[in-house]
This record gives C-alpha cells, structure tokens and sequence, in this order.
C-alpha cells in the first residue's frame, strides 16, 4: 500500500450551519471529523487543520495564517507538517468517505505523468478537498502562488488544481457527499437508517466507539441470534452472543485481528450447534417423543410412583 500522511480541513466558519462546529456535528452517533478519520487511518500522519478537539485517535494538531483565511492557506498550513510522499487532503464533513476511496485516489495520483488525484461529483465537478497529491509539486505550486499573490489568504482552490497534472475519479454519490447546510446533516442521518445500510452503520460506530479493529461475519452472528432465539428462547438471543464474544475474546487473547475473527466463527460455530440440538430435542417432545426414543416432554421415569410411598 502507498505511505501517505492526510491533512483534514476543519477550520471552516461554518456559516450555512448558523456557524455552528461543524466538525463536531454527529451522524450516527460520531462527529462528522472522526468519521472522516475512520477512513484515513492508514496514515502515517495526520494533521487536522482547525481548532483542538477530543478525536478518535491522536492526530498533529495546526491552524491557518490567519485563522479564517481559507482551505487554500488551511492546506499550506498542513503540509508544512507533512514528510510523506503522497498526501490525502480531505475536508471534514464527509460522512461517508470509506477507505476504498482513498486507496483509489492514492492508486491514481501514483500513475506516471500525474501530480495527483482528485474525485469528481456525479455532475462532474472537481473536489480538491477529496484528493491526493504528490507532496513535491503541491509545495512547488503552493510556493509560486504564495509568491505571485503575496501569501495563500483567501485564495480559491482552482487556482492550484489548475496547475497540476491531476486524475479525474468517479468515485460515486456518497465519496463527495459533504455536510453544508442542516439539510445536508439531516439527509445524511437518514441515509444512514435506511434499509441495507443501517446495520454496516450500526457496526461500524460500535467498532470506532470501543476501539475495536475487527472484521466478523455479521451474518454468522446474525444466523446464531436467530437459531438461539428460535430454539431456545427470545432472550437468549443477546445473552449468546454476548457469551460468544467473551469466548472469543479469551481464545484470542494476545491475537492478532484475524485469529480474533476466526476465534469469533469458531465459538459462533460450537453456540449454533448448540442452539440447533436444543430445537431439536424440543420438536422431538412435541411429536410425542426425543430423538433416542425416550419419553416425550421431559416425563419423570417414576412417575407412576406417586403416592406408593416409594422414596
């Protein structure tokens, strides 16, 4: 994989959201920054251009000169923080930037005769602020635009993309989908409860909010969920799978995130089995008898006893 650090803009005024902090502003449960930093967690540095802040995990903190001068002076603020090679510049109102878009625009940026990447939106305008970029000729053009225009203040991002080699990349709706307005932060809330998603969502919040890295088959969980509730009883649905994850947990102790995922199929495995042999033996008592031919319905062997005096 390439080595890249990220830079992530999150100085704006905000003011389509009444000023309010953007950044900060929560799509299924996490703010709209640690969501962005989700997706770029393979870099090697990060560097978040705005104001100090709890994140999800530590990045460098910088802002630019001045404060309010714009994503242009936010950017040369940034990479002056940067040593890597390639550089993922991002906003941070990007609910759902995934990791495969920044795979593709660092893939992109690295082909021969290109400075860069950058996404496009579905009505082909350019995104500077969901691209990549080669270091060397970002600090080149951002130097001479300094020069000619006396410092980065104020200044729109076209005036650079225009000078470099870039490589245009549909990466689809939801890469560029970005928060300006409550209308946005709304939309985005509900796309994220809509049927298909929401579970991925669900999963993936848990995962950033407990500081898990794993990768299960919520399907093999889902299937024990439904097997436990079904053949033995509502609540035994959570209860088992919660006795799964401990189990996995203590098998794996020590692990890596791929013996924790096989560890968590296993004992997902052994509970399912279980689940099904008690569903088995109760359609067994209900058609009269269990499967080794013994007395349906759990019947005492000595029943017949009572009131013999027999002990």
């Amino acid at each position: 994989m390439t080595a890249y650090d990220v830079i992530v803009l999150a100085g704006g005024a905000a003011k389509r959201l009444g000023g309010a902090d953007k950044p900060g502003v929560r799509v299924g449960g996490r703010a709209l920054l640690d969501r962005v930093l989700a997706a770029c967690d393979g870099a090697a540095r990060t560097v978040v251009v705005g104001d100090r802040r709890a994140t999800a995990r530590p990045v460098v903190w910088t802002r630019e000169v001045p404060q309010g001068g714009g994503p242009l002076a936010a950017l040369g603020a940034g990479l002056k923080l940067t040593t890597a090679e390639y550089v993922l510049v991002l906003s941070a109102d990007l609910p759902f930037l995934g990791p495969g878009t920044a795979d593709v625009l660092l893939a992109a940026a690295g082909r021969p005769g290109r400075e860069g990447a950058l996404c496009t939106d579905p009505d082909g305008r350019d995104q500077p602020l969901v691209a990549a970029y080669r270091a060397e000729p970002l600090r080149r053009e951002l130097a001479l635009i300094a020069t000619e225009y006396g410092s980065l203040a104020g200044l729109p991002l076209r005036i650079l993309t225009a000078e470099l080699e870039l490589a245009r990349i549909d990466a689809g709706p939801d890469a560029v989908f970005d928060c300006d307005t409550w209308d946005d932060i709304a939309a985005a809330r509900a796309r994220i409860r809509e049927h298909g998603a929401v579970l991925d969502e669900w999963i993936t919040s848990v995962k950033n909010e407990l500081g898990i890295e794993l990768d299960v088959d919520t399907g093999v969980l889902l299937d024990l969920a439904r097997d436990a509730a079904h053949g033995v009883a509502r609540p035994a649905a959570p209860l088992t799978t919660f006795l799964v994850g401990y189990a996995a947990a203590r098998a794996s102790a020590g692990a890596g995130p791929d013996e924790a995922a096989a560890a968590v199929a296993e004992a997902s495995r052994k509970a399912t089995a279980l689940a099904l042999r008690w569903e088995a033996e109760a359609e067994a008592a209900g058609q009269g008898g269990d499967a080794a031919g013994g007395p349906a319905g759990g019947t005492k062997p000595d029943a017949g006893r009572e009131g013999t005096g027999t002990p």
